[in-house]
């Protein structure tokens, strides 16, 4: 059984090495890479339920991103969301191949999230040994907001991955110099920032772990400083090795912050500047649930403090990013806790040094009593994405209602149609070819180039040779017709009565006849 005191720093403890297999009671009853048992339960955890919940307004933009071609994707960076562009690209060769059904959507992201959840434990093993990072990889594992985020079709998952990936790779070329390793880590970082522009604040975190000499020994880079420097060789090598892997990043992410700055205005325009109250919300939030991420960030605090030196890596991964973050967001509005998922793993990590001071069983207990007091919040983020889970938006029970009702002739509105609810995407995604005529729809959003469509000038010409209108519209209408605005608004209730009305939680569709 291994014993607290086979934990170890720089202070004069022992430092145990990374291994690949897990010791039971002094028996190896079983020699499994590292990485195996908290990959595969983040991949069992996040696959339960995994269409449970229907896609909301930002996997609705990732479908209607991806269903487009190429051209219309080159369009669309070039409009809004550039940042996510990549993303898109990718996902639009997925869903050639595996469809565009919730679960096909869904699904790159919950493979990242166990590769996440791999390299966690991997990355564990590296700085200290196998048995804090199996438990920083189950931690990870049962997280809720590890599901979350393997259960959307956006890039946090994969982002997250990345992140991990970039740092591992880091880790062994600080370690072991050598042009395949740090070409290695420039293209793991490079893909990391066309992922996700803000996860390249992580590179903070590894200028430290670069330029600090004390943190470079403290990771085993030591050894290898120390030949170089008998062999007359410069003591800045790792500087110049990183600042060159550097270079392609800079390269192939530099166009895409650029295009992406002058489109924040309108891509983050409900984004408000940051505030102190933020940063105490954070962890609940990443973690989808405040028990969880208090208990999560009070695990990590205890294994920084064990952790010494050699945890200033995975502390500044996790400190400089939100840092980072939430001082520009004191300036310019970016701060979005979910933009800081890619950092739960590195807290993770550190909570594992602190699980790894006890006797394996209880720390075990204490990895499943943490996923038990999250079953709440992975029961309710299975029912809805979004955020408060009371802010649901049922666009497939919207979309039921009318695909039931509808007849030959039919036609259908839509309001608003230029806000965040995407109401036309939703119903568009659950009703594919069964859709009515969309009656206003004079541009079609492939055709704009963004989000959103663009509906004709003169609604009652638009309406004249329609006798139904299903009518859907944000929020709870007890008067559908009285809460439609401008000229839309008057040639509906100028032409058509209200006939039925269905009240939805985040909408309402109603029937309107002529």
């Amino acid at each position: 059984m291994w014993q607290a005191h086979n934990m170890g720093d720089l202070s004069g403890r022992s430092i145990p090495t990374a291994g690949t297999g897990v010791r039971l009671s002094g028996t190896r009853l079983r020699s499994l890479p590292v990485w195996l048992a908290p990959a595969g339960v983040a991949l069992v955890v996040t696959l339960v339920g995994l269409d449970d919940a229907q896609p909301w307004r930002d996997e609705l933009a990732t479908w209607s991103a991806a269903t487009r071609g190429t051209a219309g994707l080159l369009r669309l960076a070039g409009t809004i969301d550039a940042a996510a562009g990549p993303y898109y690209l990718l996902m639009h060769a997925w869903v050639a191949v595996a469809g565009d059904s919730v679960a096909a959507l869904r699904l790159p992201s919950a493979l990242a999230m166990a590769l996440a959840a791999g390299l966690t434990a991997a990355l564990g093993a590296r700085l200290w040994d196998a048995r804090v990072g199996t438990l920083a990889g189950l931690l990870f594992a049962v997280l809720p907001g590890t599901s979350r985020y393997a259960q959307e079709a956006r890039p946090y998952a994969l982002a997250t991955a990345l992140a991990v990936l970039s740092t591992l790779l880091l880790v062994d070329a600080l370690r072991h110099p050598g042009w395949r390793r740090w070409t290695g880590y420039a293209a793991a970082t490079t893909a990391l920032g066309l992922t996700h522009l803000v996860a390249l604040t992580l590179l903070a975190a590894h200028a430290v772990a670069v330029l600090s000499p004390a943190v470079r020994c403290a990771l085993g880079a030591g050894r290898t400083q120390s030949a170089d420097e008998e062999q007359g060789l410069p003591r800045d090598r790792p500087v110049r090795y990183w600042l060159a892997a550097l270079v392609p990043v800079a390269v192939a992410v530099a166009p895409l912050a650029l295009l992406a700055r002058g489109q924040r205005a309108r891509q983050l325009d409900w984004v408000d500047t940051t505030r102190p109250a933020d940063l105490a919300a954070l962890a609940g939030g990443v973690a989808q649930s405040g028990v969880v991420g208090g208990a999560l960030v009070g695990l990590a605090a205890l294994g920084a403090v064990r952790a010494g030196r050699r945890g200033l890596l995975p502390t500044s991964c996790v400190l400089l990013p939100v840092l980072l973050l939430f001082l520009a967001g004191l300036v310019v509005p970016l701060w979005v806790p979910r933009y800081l998922v890619f950092v739960v793993p590195f807290g993770c990590l550190l909570a594992g040094v602190a699980l790894a001071t006890v006797r394996l069983p209880a720390a075990l207990v204490v990895v499943a009593l943490t996923g038990l007091l999250g079953v709440p919040d992975q029961m309710a983020l299975r029912r809805t994405h979004e955020w408060p889970r009371s802010a649901a938006v049922d666009y497939r029970g919207a979309a039921r209602i009318v695909a039931d009702g509808q007849r030959p002739g039919d036609v259908i509105v839509y309001s608003p149609r230029d806000s965040w609810l995407f109401l036309d995407l939703g119903l568009g995604y659950h009703l594919g070819g069964r859709l009515p005529r969309d009656a206003l729809l004079a541009q079609r959003q492939r055709q704009r180039g963004d989000l959103w469509a663009t509906e004709c000038d003169r609604p009652a010409e638009c309406l004249s040779g329609a006798d139904r209108v299903w009518l859907v519209l944000a929020g709870r209408r007890d008067d559908p017709l009285a809460a439609v605005p401008g000229a839309k608004g008057d040639a509906l209730r100028a032409g058509f009565t209200v006939t039925q009305v269905w009240p939805h939680p985040g909408l309402t569709v109603a029937l309107l006849t002529r």
